[in-house]
């Protein structure tokens, strides 16, 4: 029999969850992704490597900035199975990220930025606002929201001085 202060190399499903915090049918689909592995024991019962919480933590703080679940995969691919993975192993995929978040802070940032223009002209009309969209330029650059997607497109504030007064007097 095994003393309270032994650490279980293995953990159960249950186990796993309790300590990562993400319930059970959320580690049977992340391990149907492909994000983590169990062995199986006689009885059919999933036992998970102790290392298996850092790959859960891993992938619940990917989730949070909006990793898709296929780049949480190919990174975790990088990784090595027959040990814990080090802090040196999460610097090096992390590193990988730091573009693709430096892009979506910008993104954020310019959306943030452009609703607080165009809703702050008064005339609260996304769809006619002469400020958002001044001779509906953005018709030709193709469907969606250009000025919110596109990092190069000019926002409200980068319209010249006569245009913006025009285009202020449009919304009264």
């Amino acid at each position: 029999m095994r003393s309270a202060q032994t650490i279980a190399k293995e953990l159960t499903i249950g186990q796993l969850a309790r300590r990562s915090g993400v319930a059970p049918s959320a580690l049977r689909f992340y391990e149907e992704q492909g994000l983590i592995s169990s062995r199986r024991t006689s009885g059919n019962q999933r036992r998970y490597r102790r290392d298996t919480l850092r790959r859960v933590a891993f992938i619940r703080v990917s989730q949070n900035v909006g990793m898709p679940l296929t780049t949480i995969r190919a990174a975790l691919d990088r990784l090595p199975e027959s040990r814990t993975p080090t802090r040196a192993d999460w610097a090096h995929l992390s590193g990988h990220w730091r573009a693709d978040l430096d892009a979506r802070i910008r993104q954020l940032t310019r959306l943030r930025d452009n609703l607080t223009e165009c809703i702050g002209c008064g005339c609260l009309s996304l769809e006619s606002c002469m400020l958002a969209n001044p001779y509906d330029v953005c018709a030709a650059q193709g469907s969606g929201p250009r000025r919110l997607l596109d990092a190069d497109a000019p926002s409200c504030a980068d319209t010249t001085a006569d245009t913006a007064a025009d285009t202020r007097a449009a919304c009264r």
